[in-house]
């Protein structure tokens, strides 16, 4: 009997250890490579395309930087492995970019006509601020930066921060194809998730903190206070991508979540339910880049986004972690 009582303990941990492996497995397969995948597609496209658009004004640039930046949001969340590795991520969005660091660096190097901007190599060691996906907005949409200097050197700096974007991308693509999907799929003592718990705890802790991310800073910093708004301190807002942005990371983080293995159908309606509410609000909005924070109807507007993505957070803190065996009290940022 009492070995009876123990298989009968084991049999719910045991099921619990199947879906942990599943839900890493079809992350891994149908939300993670694909992303990558994507990504290094459309950065490779917009190095390619700078080098025969590399005006600031240019349609056709523009265009392949929006659809990178689109691919980019779809795996930025993912701030593990080889998008850790060499402080790519940063790199990729140094943002926020409290102290206006990049257009500083950017101002100098134009000023100074540095030849680091001659080979995507070498700038791959100049300051992050100088790289990525913010540097290239400034370059091509503010008014100050993408005019300054001689045009000449405009052109080859944009190209070569376009290539150092596909340098990276490809680098992320081929490391996890050929390592970190490995490193995920099959946990070992000596690998870097020992088991197929540690492996969904990373993926869950990557959503928790991409939502932290969207409600609290894309958002949180525009609206600032109700006495002090800061519409300045939107994401993007020289492209016109803040509410963008938004957008877009709920959708990427709305397919991680639903690839946890949830079996619970009335928990899997709610996921779907409050991600949906968001992106009709955000949809709604007419407000691309947060400017009416400083006006109370719009403002109220902005906040009621917020609180919809807090909802999302309650479902997923409160349905989908203990589905995991994750305490609700699991916080994404202590480093667990």
């Amino acid at each position: 009997m009492r070995i009876l009582a123990l298989i009968l303990l084991l049999l719910p941990i045991a099921a619990q250890a199947d879906d942990h492996a599943q839900s890493v497995e079809t992350i891994v397969n149908e939300h993670i490579l694909p992303g990558f995948e994507r990504f290094d597609s459309a950065a490779t496209n917009l190095a390619d395309t700078a080098t025969d658009h590399c005006e600031p004004e240019s349609e056709e640039l523009r265009a392949a930087w929006n659809a990178a930046f689109d691919a980019w949001l779809g795996i930025s969340h993912l701030r593990f492995g080889p998008t850790e590795t060499g402080d790519r991520g940063f790199a990729l969005d140094f943002w926020p970019d409290t102290r206006g660091v990049t257009p500083k660096t950017l101002a100098t190097l134009i000023a100074d006509e540095d030849p680091i901007a001659e080979s995507p190599e070498s700038y791959a060691e100049v300051s992050v601020a100088a790289r990525g996906f913010y540097a290239l907005e400034f370059l091509i949409y503010d008014q100050a930066i993408s005019t300054a200097g001689d045009p000449a050197y405009h052109c080859t700096l944009i190209q070569t921060v376009t290539a150092d974007i596909a340098k990276m991308a490809g680098d992320m693509a081929d490391e996890w194809n050929t390592v970190w999907s490995e490193q995920m799929l099959s946990p070992s003592p000596d690998g870097l998730w020992h088991t197929d718990e540690e492996a969904a705890r990373e993926l869950f802790k990557a959503l928790t903190t991409g939502l932290e991310f969207t409600a609290d800073t894309r958002l949180g910093r525009p609206l600032g206070t109700f006495d002090r708004p800061r519409p300045a301190r939107a994401e993007a807002r020289r492209s016109g991508r803040s509410l963008r942005n938004v957008q877009q990371s709920l959708a990427a983080l709305e397919d991680l979540a639903l690839g946890f293995g949830l079996t619970d159908e009335t928990l899997r309606a709610s996921l779907e339910s409050v991600f949906a509410r968001s992106q009709k609000l955000a949809a709604n909005l007419d407000d691309p880049v947060f400017a009416g924070v400083d006006q109370p109807q719009s403002r109220l507007r902005v906040e009621i986004l917020q609180q919809s993505i807090g909802d999302i957070r309650d479902v997923v803190s409160q349905g989908v972690g203990p589905s995991l065996g994750i305490a609700a009290g699991f916080n994404s940022m202590d480093g667990d």
